[in-house]
Formats: C-alpha cells, sequence, structure tokens
C-alpha cells in the first residue's frame, strides 16, 4: 500500500513580489509622469510643434517696380523666364517610363541624362545651384527626390518659348514635367543706362538675416548691387506675400490653413533721365574717344564722362560713364568669369566715373579761385596782371623761409607751348576767357607788389570751393559717391608729414595738387554760378507711383539711402499725429533725418543759395593764408557771382577764348553758350606704371563744362577726357555736340506738342 502524498514545500519569498509590485508601479509612475508632461506640462509647445510639422509657409514673391524715363520710355522692366522643372513625386513608378523622359527632355535641353546615380554624382549635384550647368537630369531630380519630393527640380532655365509650348503639348506623355515661369529683370537699354540703373544679384551672405527678417527668400529674391536699383532698392521691391498651407510627410501640399496674403508690386520710378539725350551724348563722347586714339595709334584716352543737367531744378538728363558694361548679362546670375574681366580692367568699367572717381579739376576749379579773388577784392575785373610764359616762384614752406636758388621754382603757363612769351599784359575777365595759369597762381597765392600779400590763400579758396559743391557728396541718389578733396594745410601736415607751401596754394588754385573732384562737383560748380548763386540738389528721380499710377510722397536720406514716406495715426483721444515712416524697416519717426529731401513728387530742393545764405567762413590776420577763422560767415555779392558769369561767357565769345572756335567757328551754335575748359596734369597708378609722373611729361586730362541760353539757362553739359589732352581740344567737342542734341530735342518736342 502506498503512502499517501506530501505537499511540497515552497521556496518563494513575499519579499520578491513585493519586488515585482514596486517596480510595476514605478513604471507606471513614469508612464504617467511622461504623459503628464508631454500631454499637460509641456501640451503647448509639443502641440505646436505637431503644426509646425505640418504647416508650411510659402512667400509670394511681389513685382518689383518698372523704372521709365522722363518720357516715359522703359529702362527696366519684368520679363518671363521659363524654367523646365520635373517634380520627383508626380513620376511615373516604372523606371523605364522614367529613363524615357529623361531622354526626351535631354533632348530639347541638351542637359544629359546621367546615371546611375552614386553617391559621389549625388555630392557633385549639390555643389551646384539652381539654373547652374553641371549635373545630370538624373542626379538632380533623384537630389530633389530625398529632400522634397513634391517640390519641383529645376533640369534647364530661361529655355526658349517655343520648347515651352512643346511641354505644354507632351503634359500628357511626360508626367512630373513642367514648365515654370520666373520674372527676371530686363534693361532694354543695356549699356547705355547701366552705370544709372545698376543691376540685380542674390541676397549676400551678411545681409540674410536682414532681409530674411523682411519676408526675402534668399534663394529666390534679389536686391540691387548698384545704380538706382541699389539706392531705390525699398521702393523698387515691393512687400512679398504669403500662403500658409498643410503639408503631410512628404511635403505634399493638403490644403490651406489661413487665408493667403497677397504680394505687393513694387513702386514705379520715373527717372529724370532722357533716354534719347544719353544716347547722343553716349555717341558724342565715343565719337570723340576713338577718333583721338585713331590719331594717335594707340589708346590714349581710356575713359570719359558727359553729364547733362538742368541747372536750375537738378535734374540730370543724361550720365554717361565709359566704359561701362551690360547688365543685361546679370539678369539671371552674376558670371564669374564675366565679373572678373570687369574687376580686373584698369578702367574701372563698373564704377560709375561721374560720382565714384575722383580727378584733378584742373582749370574748370578757377572758377571757384575767381569766386573768391573777386568777392573777397583781391583783384577787380578790369585789374590788369601781368602773365608770363614762366613765373619763378620763392617756394617757402614756412612765412619766415628766406628765398634763394634752393627753393626757386618755375611755375609754367599751358600757353607756352604756342606762345613762350605768354599771354602778357591781361585783365582778370581775360585771365577767365584765357584760363591763364600765371594770372591765377598770382591772384591765389599772391605775388610781390602786384598781388598783396598772400593773394586770396589757401583757406578761403577752400571755403569758396566747398560753397560751389566742391569737398562733399552731392546727396545724389545712386550709390559709392565719393566725396572729393580740397586739401588745407592740416590735411596735408596729417596725411602728408609736411607743412603746407606756397606752391602749393599756387597748384592748388588751378585744380591740381592735391585737389580732387567727381565729375559730378565739376557740374555743380558751374551750374551754381549759371543759376546767379544758386545751389541745387542733383537728383535722378522725377516721380515715384504705384501700381495704379497715383504720385506716392516719398523723402530720401542720402546718408543712408532710406526712403521715408508721411504717416498718420491717431491717438486714444482721436487726436491725428503727423509722422514720418521708413520703408526700410517700418520704423516711424517724428523728423526727418538731417540732410532728407523730397523725390517725388519732384520739386528742385536749392541746397542753398550763396548770395543769401552764409557759407563762407571770414579770416583774421593773414589774408586767407592762416588758419584763423572767426566763425563769422558771409555771402557771395551778387555782382561778384555776375562778375564771373561774364567771364565764362568771354570764354566763348572772346576770339582767344578757349571755347570760341568751339561755339562760335565754321558751324556757330544759335545759342549764346558760356563755359570753361580745363587741362589737369595727374599721377596716378597706370601714369606711374608708364613712368610719366616727371616734370614735362605729365599726362593730361581735359574738361569742359558749358550752360546755355547764357541769360536764362536751362541746361549745363559736362564732359571729362581720362589722359585726354587739353580739354578745349578733346572735351569740348563733346559738349559742343550734345548741346547741340538738346536743343534739338527741344525743338522736335515742341513740334509735337504744338509748342512755339
Amino acid at each position: 500500500m502506498s503512502s499517501p502524498s506530501k505537499p511540497r514545500s515552497s521556496n518563494f519569498a513575499p519579499w520578491r513580489l513585493t519586488i515585482v509590485y514596486l517596480v510595476g508601479l514605478l513604471i507606471l509612475a513614469l508612464l504617467l509622469g511622461q504623459l503628464l508632461s508631454l500631454q499637460i506640462l509641456g501640451g503647448k509647445d509639443w502641440a505646436a510643434r505637431a503644426v509646425d510639422n505640418y504647416t508650411k509657409q510659402i512667400s509670394l514673391p511681389a513685382a518689383r517696380g518698372i523704372v521709365y524715363d522722363r518720357n516715359g520710355y522703359v529702362l527696366a522692366r519684368n520679363i518671363a523666364s521659363y524654367n523646365l522643372v520635373i517634380t520627383p513625386a508626380a513620376l511615373p513608378d516604372d523606371e523605364a517610363d522614367i529613363e524615357r523622359i529623361y531622354r526626351d527632355v535631354s533632348a530639347i535641353t541638351g542637359v544629359p541624362v546621367g546615371g546611375p546615380v552614386t553617391t559621389d554624382s549625388l555630392n557633385n549635384a549639390k555643389e551646384f545651384g539652381p539654373c547652374v550647368p553641371g549635373p545630370a537630369i538624373a542626379d538632380l531630380v533623384a537630389l530633389g527626390d530625398s529632400l522634397a519630393p513634391y517640390t519641383p527640380v529645376e533640369i534647364k532655365c530661361d529655355i526658349s518659348e517655343q520648347v515651352a509650348r512643346l511641354v505644354g503639348e507632351r503634359a500628357t506623355d511626360w508626367p512630373g514635367v513642367s514648365v515654370e515661369i520666373q520674372p527676371i529683370r530686363d534693361y532694354p537699354t543695356g549699356s547705355l543706362t547701366a552705370d544709372v540703373l545698376g543691376f540685380l544679384g542674390p541676397i549676400p551672405a551678411l545681409l540674410v538675416d536682414k532681409y530674411t527678417a523682411r519676408n526675402f527668400v534668399p534663394s529666390r529674391d534679389k536686391i540691387g548691387y548698384a545704380g538706382a536699383e541699389e539706392s531705390l532698392q525699398d521702393v523698387l521691391a515691393g512687400q512679398n506675400g504669403t500662403r500658409v498651407v498643410q503639408v503631410d510627410v512628404a511635403g505634399q501640399e493638403l490644403s490651406n490653413l489661413q487665408p493667403p496674403v497677397a504680394a505687393v508690386p513694387g513702386y514705379n520710378v520715373t527717372l529724370t533721365i532722357d533716354t534719347r539725350l544719353q544716347a547722343a551724348a553716349q555717341a558724342a563722347l565715343l565719337s570723340e574717344i576713338n577718333y583721338w586714339n585713331t590719331w594717335f595709334a594707340r589708346i590714349r584716352i581710356s575713359s570719359g564722362v558727359v553729364i547733362a543737367m538742368n541747372p536750375k531744378t537738378g535734374e540730370i538728363l543724361a550720365m554717361v560713364s565709359y566704359p561701362t558694361y551690360e547688365n543685361n548679362r546679370m539678369e539671371r546670375f552674376i558670371p564669374a568669369y564675366y565679373y572678373n574681366q570687369l574687376s580686373q580692367d584698369p578702367r574701372h568699367p563698373l564704377l560709375n566715373n561721374t560720382i565714384q572717381s575722383e580727378y584733378p579739376p584742373g582749370s574748370t576749379f578757377k572758377l571757384s579761385a575767381a569766386t573768391g579773388a573777386l568777392n573777397e577784392g583781391v583783384v577787380t575785373p578790369d585789374k590788369v596782371i601781368y602773365a608770363p610764359g614762366t613765373l619763378s616762384l620763392c617756394e617757402q614752406f614756412t612765412p619766415n623761409e628766406p628765398c634763394g636758388p634752393s627753393n626757386s621754382r618755375p611755375f609754367v603757363d599751358w600757353i607756352t607751348d604756342v606762345r613762350p612769351e605768354g599771354f602778357g599784359q591781361i585783365d582778370f575777365m581775360h585771365c577767365i576767357a584765357f584760363s591763364s595759369d600765371v594770372c591765377f597762381y598770382k591772384v591765389g597765392g599772391g605775388y610781390q607788389n602786384e598781388i598783396p600779400g598772400t593773394g586770396l590763400g589757401i583757406y578761403r579758396l577752400d571755403e569758396y570751393a566747398r560753397a560751389l559743391g566742391y569737398g562733399q557728396a552731392s546727396g545724389v541718389e545712386l550709390p559709392g559717391e565719393a566725396n572729393g578733396l580740397i586739401p588745407s594745410p592740416q590735411w596735408k601736415r596729417i596725411t602728408q608729414g609736411e607743412n603746407w607751401s606756397t606752391g602749393d596754394t599756387y597748384i592748388a588754385t588751378v585744380g591740381q595738387g592735391y585737389v580732387l573732384a567727381t565729375p559730378l562737383q565739376v557740374l555743380m560748380s558751374g551750374a551754381t554760378i549759371a543759376d546767379n548763386g544758386k545751389l541745387v540738389q542733383p537728383t535722378i528721380v522725377k516721380q515715384i507711383t504705384n501700381g495704379d499710377g497715383k504720385v506716392q510722397t516719398v523723402w530720401f536720406n542720402p546718408n543712408d539711402f532710406t526712403l521715408w514716406v508721411p504717416h498718420q495715426t491717431t491717438d486714444s483721444t482721436g487726436t491725428v499725429h503727423q509722422s514720418w515712416l521708413d520703408l526700410t524697416d517700418n520704423i516711424t519717426a517724428n523728423q526727418l533725418p538731417a540732410g532728407s529731401y523730397q523725390v517725388s513728387p519732384f520739386v528742385p530742393n536749392q541746397k542753398w543759395d550763396i548770395t543769401t545764405d552764409p557759407k563762407i567762413n571770414t579770416y583774421d590776420g593773414c589774408g586767407g593764408s592762416c588758419g584763423s577763422p572767426t566763425g563769422v560767415y558771409k555771402t557771395v555779392s551778387p555782382l561778384t557771382v555776375k562778375e564771373v558769369q561774364e567771364g565764362m561767357r568771354l570764354v566763348v565769345t572772346d576770339p582767344q577764348g578757349t571755347l570760341h572756335s568751339i561755339f562760335m567757328g565754321d558751324n556757330p551754335l544759335p545759342i549764346a553758350v558760356a563755359g570753361k575748359t580745363g587741362s589737369a596734369e595727374y599721377c596716378d597708378d597706370v601714369a606711374l606704371a608708364e613712368n610719366r609722373c616727371q616734370f614735362g611729361q605729365w599726362p593730361v586730362h581735359g574738361w569742359t563744362i558749358a550752360y546755355a541760353p547764357y541769360d536764362d539757362p536751362e541746361i549745363i553739359i559736362g564732359a571729362f577726357m581720362y589722359n585726354g589732352g587739353e580739354g578745349a581740344v578733346v572735351a569740348a567737342p563733346v559738349v559742343e555736340k550734345v548741346m547741340r542734341a538738346y536743343f534739338e530735342l527741344k525743338s522736335i518736342d515742341l513740334t509735337q506738342t504744338g509748342g512755339g
């Protein structure tokens, strides 16, 4: 008989069960804590992230404003550019069909098919920007598919309209292939107005944050790089619109989450430029340059400038800088080879030489010396001065320095090449007419008992030069304007490490030595005299309008290119407050920055009138050669301005005047003209390389400015010829041709409008 069974003994300890329960409770607590953190404590943050995952903000590009000339001729516009694109997600599933599409696209675009796709080929494709030739179709599509399969990939940009139509016709045969229309900038006048208009380029890396904050898309939007495109960027660019859409994980758009915000087109700008006169000025300049370069059988005149302006209003009618560039070549991207070619050209074609280059103004600067000498009583109009061919000066660097052979320096008049004895005895008005250097040497720095003391003196010369527009940027609505240089003894001690000498004053009086000016400043000095002492603000902007053609009130600050419009706000009491809104950063201000002026609608902006506004600081004790300003300012006598005008008229009417043969020769201009010529010796890097910076071998720039009609001027024209020689010979013919073209165009306009 078997014995009854016994229960087995259990080795399970109760504490083990307790540990299991505790671990389970801990895990549950962690899960509950995580749920609390995700759904309650951080719920809003995670919800926002979830929304971000399916929300996409799309920037809608704004149309850039159109630029016109004063007669309504289009200077800059937007035209359609057709891009062939492939959307990876829309391609067929069959690999053979995809290969067929690639081959067909390659046949009409010239872009290689490529394949098979490898890691190296993809990395190579990443090195190229959109529309830059290089990668194959297969690599471009594969790269796009890996990043955003529903985003079109640009295969070939700027295809012809014929190819674009073909793609549209084959839409059913080529799923995924389409044409994307993109606006690009077009300049119908090309290089004729490139220096005035400039061009567009991609947003630089340093400015990405700034423009991103303004809703620009760095990889798509462009900004002005030069000319009016840069300075008027904020009125031309407009405001991009916005679409907020829902997308899936692959980036496919599902629906709109918010009502779209439409883009606001940029304002349209009308410039003061007359394209017809611009073309005539460019043709006259190039014709004269080519003539002399052919005559010398070498490239002697390498660059030049022509500017035409209304002296009463400041409207710039023509602004030609040679050599220039073709801004249409920058329409899609800036070609590296072309940019390098331009930037390495010693003639600096990318510079607008009318405002960005500084040259010695030569005898055109004598208008400043003449105004000062007559106004200070250093000479009278009928004062007779002996002007020999060569003047021997005691060069003194200190007032008490003894004179001797060691510091005796010859100063030669320009006429000595044909008349070694010089001009002889002439009154001061004919010093202007004949442009006698020796006469102005004496007047500017004094000479023995003939012109007592130190003559006008360097300090007073500086005062009058600045009053006529030298020594500071004009503030015209173009970027990169140079200030020029009106030297002083203090400036020379700081920069050159030596004292000012009497010879420095002599040379400065005739616009050479350390004196530098832009061609626009030279023109402004003549315009101030022509308009009876009124210096007006030069401008290239006639008006700014919106898309409906309504003229906008806009003010321009030349110090930082900000643009301001009137702005009204109403407080809680209903009181209306007038302020100004900055178009750049949408900042309001109660007052405009100093120096701002209205650019639209156009009104002449007078900077000052030297006959009524005290602009001339007076000096005690040493006749303007010592630095002892009193702080008491005075004006220029209207009679003085009139006398300088008469001297400029003699330049044309006197048989020995430097412009007589040009305007009163075989084919006289039937309008009274006044003007001034200039020739300036110089030494720059080009002259140094040719070893020409030696006494008697210095190269010479040529200048001429002239205005008409003499009694009621409406046009002043300036021409500059780099290394051209005598201004009366090389620059004056250009001015005469442009002057003649202006009045011929005026006659045509009056005839067409029925005017008298």
